[in-house]
């Protein structure tokens, strides 16, 4: 256990991390993620104040749709990276745990009379299942099946009795769902999907945040503080597909100059050979030139290589790019590599 956003949090669990990495690769991952933070936006001016605040198209979306999205300040930088879902009557917007109140503020400081922002957090758990089996769990627990629900939608379904807002996403690369229900139910649906996981003879194992970060890694799936923050501008990340420049929203024109200068720097995966790499550590050219650091780096038990994400001057991000990262101050050979490392079922 280890203090995260306000949160004792699981690092790992008995099973350990690499194993709890592969598992959820092969069967089932159960994720206890209810430090994530869910905000219901509503009223008469809402559609337009979403589409205002956020970077995606969102005028298109109709329930069941859910959609990612960035959320931006004026100066480009990323306050944080959302999941947006259109319900029949609101908007349903799941924020990172540590920009919870920070993402709250800023909506309500931006909200027009007729728009009202509630924070939902507290009374919502949030638990994400998982996995290449993980649809065929869900199926058997719930009222209905939830495998005719398409990628990127949600739908209305009762695991025991339980109300559950089942969304069709999630944040490892498999394919499986998110599920938000009371908060006085947390315990009782994480031990019957456990349990109900071993009745059916379906691996299903409960995974911290190490593998759950290692994860994300390999399906080049960004974590706050890291490839994206207030600091780094959707293009310089790669994100500028997730910005609509069709319509308005906060931190266009920022954006816009941006493109019209050029970025100077550019996110890149590196593989890398002879140590492990981590946030911080220097990149330099095969000649020793300071080239871009480190935003995060692990071993990755999937494709069983050690890499890093890293920002680089634009001449050394093309792929097959020779570098090294420098590790306890030694040079470690290095190479840019094609993002994502692993690439995600529902893309295959």
């Amino acid at each position: 256990m280890a203090p995260f956003a306000g949160y004792d949090m699981p690092i790992t669990y008995p099973t350990g991390a690499i194993e709890e990495h592969l598992v959820t690769r092969r069967s089932v991952g159960l994720f206890d993620i209810d430090h994530m933070g869910q905000l219901e936006i509503s009223g008469a001016g809402a559609d337009a104040f979403v589409s205002r605040m956020v970077t995606a198209k969102v005028s298109d979306l109709v329930p069941p749709m859910a959609r990612y999205s960035l959320l931006l300040d004026e100066k480009g930088g990323v306050i944080d990276d959302l999941f947006i879902y259109r319900l029949p009557q609101s908007w349903w917007i799941v924020v990172n745990a540590s920009n919870r109140a920070k993402d709250f503020e800023w909506f309500k400081a931006h909200a027009p009379e007729d728009v009202a922002v509630v924070d939902r957090s507290d009374d919502t758990y949030m638990i994400a299942v998982q996995g290449p089996r993980a649809i065929e769990l869900i199926d058997k627990v719930a009222n209905m099946a939830v495998s005719s629900i398409q990628r990127f939608n949600w739908g209305n379904i009762s695991i025991d009795g339980v109300p559950v807002l089942f969304g069709r996403t999630g944040y490892t690369g498999e394919d499986g769902g998110e599920l938000f229900f009371p908060a006085a139910e947390a315990q009782h649906v994480w031990e019957l999907l456990l349990a109900k996981g071993e009745a059916l003879s379906i691996e299903t194992r409960p995974i911290g945040l190490a593998a759950r970060d290692s994860l994300r890694f390999e399906a080049g799936m960004p974590l706050h503080g890291h490839e994206i923050s207030t600091e780094i501008n959707p293009i310089e990340a790669g994100f500028k597909w997730a910005c609509d420049f069709e319509k308005e929203f906060i931190g266009k024109e920022a954006l816009l100059a941006i493109i019209d200068k050029g970025v100077s720097r550019k996110l890149v995966g590196i593989e890398v050979f002879g140590g492990v790499p981590r946030e911080g550590y220097e990149v330099t050219s095969p000649d020793g030139k300071d080239i871009g650091h480190c935003v995060a780096g692990m071993f990755c038990p999937t494709v069983k290589k050690y890499a890093a994400n890293a920002f680089v001057l634009p001449d050394y991000a093309k792929v097959g790019t020779e570098a090294s990262v420098v590790i306890r101050g030694q040079p470690r050979k290095a190479v840019v590599v094609k993002r994502p490392l692993y690439l995600p079922a529902y893309r295959r």
